[in-house]
């Protein structure tokens, strides 16, 4: 790890949330420039259709940078309602509901990226695994604001998992494909699938063993939960602020990459090159 204390911490986080908004202003340009020949090279039926595609995807993006950036600025330790900022800014409710639309927009750009790629390739496979994502993204939602809430870390097994499953979607409908690129574009699916991989790996390595171990820690604590009531109260109005790094450590290796790769990602895909449609069958 290269930090060794919070702050130094936070403040890479921050540097980094200014070059990520800056990239998607780069994208943004970028996107406007080829506007006249977006179409060129997707497989999409016309220039319109391909624009209308990939501004969408800018837009989201949108949304998944900026949320990032707000919590890379007030970070937030949710279960044991952790801030480093003394701010409402830095609430548990602020901070997740943040997160809630930055993650959704994020699943919805990728749910739309593999129902174009499918369409254009003509794997209905794909086509409906993509389907799949924007409700899987719904309900892990749901699962972690349950964790949040009520503090109890066995909502956030069930989020990972479900974001972990996701990304096994992403992946086989990615996979489902790779025949149908030209030869010359088939490394860009397979990349995509290696880092979907990758993710999935982590999550059900990483991320739900963490999550878990937390729980059976509370349950032999004999940890008393809250109710949604009165979790929505206490994720309003507490918060603990430390920069004791031994605090954020734990935390610190997924929320970095969080805000960084996982933003390039959401950055990199709005002009990622699309498969050439497949004429249908006279």
């Amino acid at each position: 790890m290269m930090w060794h204390d919070a702050e130094s911490w936070r403040a890479t986080l921050v540097a980094v949330s200014a070059v990520n908004v800056l990239a998607w202003s780069l994208a943004g340009v970028g996107l406007l420039r080829r506007r006249a020949t977006a179409a060129r090279g997707s497989g999409l039926p016309s220039d319109a259709t391909a624009h209308r595609l990939r501004r969408a995807l800018l837009l989201l993006s949108a949304g998944y940078v900026l949320g990032c950036a707000y919590r890379s600025w007030w970070p937030v330790f949710d279960i044991p309602r952790i801030v480093m900022v003394d701010s409402w800014l830095s609430s548990v409710i602020v901070g997740r509901s943040v997160a809630t639309v930055a993650e959704m927009c994020f699943v919805v750009q990728f749910a739309w990226l593999l129902h174009a790629i499918g369409r254009a390739t003509q794997v209905s496979v794909a086509v409906a695994l993509s389907r799949w994502l924007v409700p899987l993204g719904v309900v892990a939602e749901g699962c972690s604001w349950t964790a949040v809430l009520t503090t109890s870390n066995l909502g956030h097994v069930v989020e990972e998992a479900l974001w972990g499953l996701g990304a096994v979607l992403w992946t086989a409908g990615l996979l489902t494909t790779w025949s149908h690129w030209p030869a010359r574009q088939r490394w860009l699916p397979g990349a995509c699938a290696a880092v979907g991989a990758g993710y999935a790996v982590y999550m059900f390595g990483v991320d739900v063993p963490m999550y878990w171990t937390r729980w059976l820690a509370d349950e032999a604590a004999a940890r008393a939960y809250l109710g949604l009531a009165e979790g929505v109260r206490d994720a309003a109005s507490r918060w603990t602020v430390t920069t004791h790094w031994h605090v954020w450590q734990g935390e610190a290796t997924w929320m970095t990459m969080y805000f960084s790769a996982a933003v390039w990602l959401s950055i990199a895909v709005v002009h990622m090159p699309l498969p050439v449609r497949r004429p249908a069958p006279a």
